[in-house]
């Protein structure tokens, strides 16, 4: 019975992650949603800077720590092992509505504005590709795992987890956070950059940096050597002027957390 029910709380997050993802990409590029980066009631600047770099401190927070593996062996001592991704994705969403509901748009001044047809075209085409590359990057490590369905599955069908492996898949080859240059692409690449929409790209990359640091020093701390030389020969999030075959090795390599 428990089992059944860790999968069904597994389902449930996974669901809810995926309409709280479809509504964040609405927000990010103001797209057909009610309240977004630039849409939504106006406050003094002070006032909304401030409650918007705390909505994009929480996150950073909340998605970081929760995420290291030291947070994980005590959080795991709260809830079952087979939910704890699950639950981090919980949180996830909630902060994410979080974000949602109380963001306040800052309009003025407006840092660019393009007009040109083929650059607004361009701009969408990079915002689209962005986000494609970054749901291939989490099919490419084991996307159903990164979001908790693996383990619920699992534990549902009484089959054991295989330990985590050092992989290299395809982007992977190329650069060592292709999900994070998908979400990168998709922060800045918009044909109207107000000041709101400025903070909103700028906070988000402060979080992608921070949180690559903290990322590495676990696959660092997990797989030793063979991550150190891989760091070596792929770049972080612009490939390095050589070979892919040389630098994926024997095809083996990490798996983002």
């Amino acid at each position: 019975m428990r089992a059944l029910f860790s999968f069904l709380y597994g389902v449930a997050a996974y669901v809810a992650f995926n309409a709280a993802l479809l509504y964040f990409i609405g927000f990010s590029g103001n797209l057909l949603v009610p309240k977004s980066v630039d849409v939504g009631a106006s406050a003094p600047w002070v006032e909304a800077l401030g409650t918007d770099l705390l909505l994009l401190t929480l996150f950073g927070v909340q998605h970081s720590v929760m995420a290291r593996r030291g947070f994980k062996r005590w959080w795991t001592r709260v809830v079952p092992a087979v939910v704890e991704r699950s639950t981090y994705v919980v949180a996830t969403c909630a902060v994410l509505a979080l974000m949602f509901w109380f963001w306040v748009p800052i309009e003025a001044p407006v840092v660019w504005h393009v007009d040109h047809r083929a650059g607004v075209a361009l701009l969408w085409g990079l915002f689209g590709l962005g986000w494609l590359v970054a749901l291939v990057s989490t099919f490419l490590i084991n996307h159903f795992e990164l979001f908790g369905l693996h383990q619920v599955f699992a534990r549902l069908t009484q089959r054991a987890l295989p330990e985590a492996q050092f992989r290299t898949p395809l982007l992977y080859r190329y650069v060592r956070h292709p999900l994070y240059v998908g979400f990168l692409l998709t922060f800045w690449s918009v044909p109207v950059m107000t000041a709101g929409r400025l903070l909103f790209a700028l906070g988000f990359t402060v979080y992608i940096l921070i949180g690559i640091a903290f990322e590495e020093r676990d696959l660092l701390q997990q797989f030793g050597e063979r991550y150190r030389t891989y760091r070596e020969q792929v770049g972080m999030l612009i490939p390095h002027p050589r070979s892919p075959r040389r630098a994926a090795g024997d095809g083996s390599g990490p798996k983002d957390a």
